[in-house]
């Protein structure tokens, strides 16, 4: 257990922040550190830890240049770092001078070694006249299947909100680690997706950052940005993190070769976008490239004793065919839609996570004696199958109505079966002819998914599945081409980009009783949230995986309060 509670370590770490300015270095820290090596910085984007193994940890932070404590403008900087068993750092385990330039934006990262299984630590940087927050960190336990807690997160939007979710997740006080799942930051202009309220809430973007992000330069100002919101800062800095991209780390629907929000006309060349991009998430974020940072293979693993496996993959940029769109099977006179070639297509060979990467999960799947097989991706893997009528519909304001109409002709539907006796045609066919609503998920890549499958089958490992992406929140069970349920899939709501909601214009009672509505339409979902903010708790232990989805009221300023939650469990 740890040494504080959550709640006392956020106070200790804000009571250090206090007296930073005042103080070189805590007393007894003397014979450790020389301050005539130490640069004069400022640790204004906070702290990180991430990565963890039973042995290693990466530690992070951004050593910015003092102006004000220097005559010269510094292009490289030193500071010093310890790791410590307690928060005075009476302890000391680990400590080191590290060096960073304008080379790397001043990010600095230390990949920390041959730590204990299972402890529980404390971090800080130190420069000649700054400290920086106090973080706590744990190596994973190499043995055992002592519960645990994880945090999931995706969609975290600056512009559309305050970040209100990770600061009610840094307040827990069992948490474990945080598994972010992409859409860290978003690329988009001053005025581009969901801005609308940022001035009236005090959310804008800086003014040499105010464009559709796109060089190096660009994508390190928008980390900047986002690291100095303090809620994020405070969740880096309680517990480990366990990140992987989606798509607005680069730009939006992005594939192997290109985005729908990139046009090379006007905005050059994709790769070397995509470079950019890759290099600035790996300089901010405390995460070990497996392959080193000039490589774009993200995937890897990790095992929490002999509890859980967690795989975090890549279904974005190494191997991802490009996304299939309904419009380009409509005839431009007729409006008819060309299914034949639409099933060809879509139960081609495409690709989402790549012959490569699906090969390395079954090694890894095949490999692990854990109890539980985590797959932390970011599109949704579930079977989201909707009346096919519904899927060339423009006007979103009729959606509601004609979802509503839908969910009653299932339900007749139903009743007619339970009563044994024949459903009316015109109701068995609006609710059995069914498409897939989001060709951007793993619906538009099924045989691909059906490998998958019957690779966890043929293992006997059934799968436990988190996502983001979608912005809302969602419990489905994982079924193959057989009706054979082969695991579970839990999706994470947004932190602060908008949902289902804002897209179909519909208040909160609207929102639920749609909700209801896809629930019964759909046949592998079991629940969903269409209209509220928030993330994932899940509690694991070796009996049974417990789902709680928790929501805030507001994230339109910094005052907000739970109302609500959601609970779902999958056994053992």
């Amino acid at each position: 257990m740890p040494l504080f509670s959550r709640r006392d370590f956020l106070k200790y770490s804000a009571s250090l922040l206090a007296v930073a300015s005042v103080s070189t270095l805590l007393t007894g820290c003397s014979e450790q550190i020389s301050p005539s090596k130490l640069s004069p910085v400022l640790f204004s984007h906070g702290i990180a830890s991430g990565d963890a193994t039973q042995q290693a940890v990466i530690l992070w932070t951004r050593a910015l240049p003092d102006s004000q404590s220097s005559s010269e403008t510094l292009s490289e900087v030193t500071v010093a770092w310890q790791l410590a068993r307690d928060p005075a750092f009476n302890e000391l385990v680990r400590s080191g001078y590290v060096t960073t330039s304008a080379e790397r934006d001043f990010t600095i990262k230390v990949d920390v070694q041959e730590l204990t299984p299972g402890q529980q630590y404390y971090y800080r940087f130190i420069g000649a006249d700054s400290r920086s927050m106090l973080g706590q960190t744990r190596t994973l336990a190499a043995t055992g299947l002592a519960p645990l807690k994880l945090a999931v997160f995706s969609c975290s939007n600056y512009p559309a909100g305050y970040f209100n979710v990770y600061r009610e997740a840094a307040r827990q006080r069992d948490l474990d680690a945080v598994v972010h799942l992409g859409d860290y930051i978003y690329e988009y202009a001053a005025d581009g997706y969901a801005t609308e309220q940022a001035v009236q809430i005090s959310r804008t973007l800086a003014a040499d950052n105010a464009s559709e992000i796109i060089s190096l330069s660009d994508y390190r100002k928008r980390y900047a940005l986002y690291r100095s919101d303090k809620a994020l800062q405070q969740l880096h800095a309680a517990v480990p993190w366990y990140l992987v991209w989606d798509d607005h780390e680069i730009t939006n629907d992005t594939w192997h070769s290109g985005a729908e929000n990139h046009q090379s006309e006007t905005e050059g060349d994709f790769f070397a976008r995509r470079s950019a991009a890759v290099r600035a998430y790996y300089e901010w974020l405390p995460i070990r490239p497996p392959m080193g940072e000039d490589s774009i293979q993200i995937y890897r693993s990790f095992d929490f004793g002999e509890l859980l496996s967690l795989h975090l993959l890549d279904t974005r940029l190494i191997a991802r065919d490009q996304q299939l769109a309904y419009k380009n099977y409509l005839d431009g006179n007729s409006g008819a839609f060309a299914a034949e070639q639409f099933q060809a297509d879509i139960s081609g060979d495409r690709q989402l996570l790549g012959k490569v990467q699906l090969a390395w999960l079954t090694e890894q799947l095949s490999q692990s004696k854990a109890k539980w097989q985590l797959l932390g991706q970011q599109v949704l893997m579930a079977k989201m199958h909707i009346p096919a009528e519904l899927l060339g519909e423009r006007d979103y304001s009729t959606l509601p109505a004609k979802l509503q109409a839908l969910a009653e002709a299932k339900q007749r539907v139903l009743a007619a079966q339970q009563q044994g006796i024949a459903a009316d045609a015109t109701d068995l066919a609006r609710v059995t002819q069914l498409m897939p609503y989001n060709l951007d998920a793993w619906d538009g890549y099924p045989r691909e998914r059906e490998q998958l499958f019957a690779t966890a089958k043929a293992l006997n490992k059934p799968l436990l599945v988190i996502a983001g992406d979608t912005h809302n929140a969602w419990h489905s069970v994982l079924t193959d081409q057989q009706g054979l349920q082969v695991g579970v899939e839990f999706a994470t709501p947004s932190v602060s980009s908008p949902g289902m909601e804002k897209y179909l214009n519909i208040q909160p009672e609207q929102a639920t009783a749609l909700a209801g509505a896809f629930s019964l339409l759909i046949n592998d979902l079991q629940w969903c949230n269409l209209h509220q903010r928030g993330y994932m708790q899940l509690s694991i232990s070796a009996e049974k995986v417990q789902c709680d989805w928790q929501f805030i009221d507001t994230i339109l300023n910094e005052e907000y309060q739970l109302v609500g939650q959601h609970h779902a469990q999958y056994l053992a």
